[in-house]
């Protein structure tokens, strides 16, 4: 290993430090006492499968820090969202008082997040392993990736909803809203779209910087 290789993969180790201590402190967190264990364990796996798979393409395909970061992010949300169930989370049962709101909307916030954080990720994965250039098409094809996926996240919750019954009724966290399903995706979208506008220009600086904008690189 050349010098400038080894440098790189140590100060790789050092920024993951944080990132590791974080994720795994509010996993152990999440687990101690929640809600139930079936409704924590579907929550947080999704986060579980994901930082098996960014462990495993760490040295082989490495992400910016802005979406390792965002990644970080989205994990907290599921696993806050594990404990409490998506529908008790005491912050928001706060705000549902204070706005008079007829339900608790923390899941909102998941869902913002689940068409937010995939965005930057479908963005760098088209950017780097694709002839796309940031524009319009970029972000459409983004965008449309963000709403596939929240659908399929949709069908999954269904699927589970009728495989376990009133099991899954703390995961689904609908609260009796007939449309929670389409405030679901349209929410994911809207967290797609602003991910993009808000984040897009300075994505990109960073992927420059690591010559990953065009191509297998």
């Amino acid at each position: 290993m050349s010098i400038a290789k080894e440098q790189t993969a140590v100060a790789g180790v050092k920024a993951a430090v944080p990132w590791l201590v974080i994720f795994f402190s509010v996993l152990l967190w999440s687990a101690i006492r929640p809600h139930d264990y079936f409704t924590w364990f579907m929550e947080v796996l999704p986060a579980l499968i994901t930082i098996v798979i960014l462990a495993a393409t760490y040295d082989r395909f490495r992400l910016s820090s802005l979406a390792y970061w965002l990644i970080l992010v989205h994990a907290v949300i599921l696993m806050i969202g594990g404990h409490y169930t998506y529908a008790e989370v005491p912050l928001f049962d706060r705000v549902r008082e204070v706005f008079h709101q007829g339900r608790n909307n923390y899941d909102k916030v998941g869902h913002f997040a689940q068409g937010f954080v995939p965005a930057i990720i479908m963005r760098e994965l088209l950017l780097r392993k694709t002839t796309l250039r940031p524009g319009a098409w970029l972000s459409f094809i983004t965008v449309s990736i963000c709403l596939a996926l929240s659908a399929l996240y949709e069908l999954f919750e269904w699927a589970v909803a009728e495989a376990t019954g009133e099991a899954a009724e703390a995961f689904l966290g609908t609260q009796g809203y007939q449309w929670d399903t389409q405030s679901d995706m349209a929410f994911a979208l809207f967290g797609a779209v602003t991910a993009i506008v808000l984040l897009g220009r300075y994505h990109d600086a960073q992927l420059a910087r690591m010559g990953q904008i065009g191509g297998d690189r």
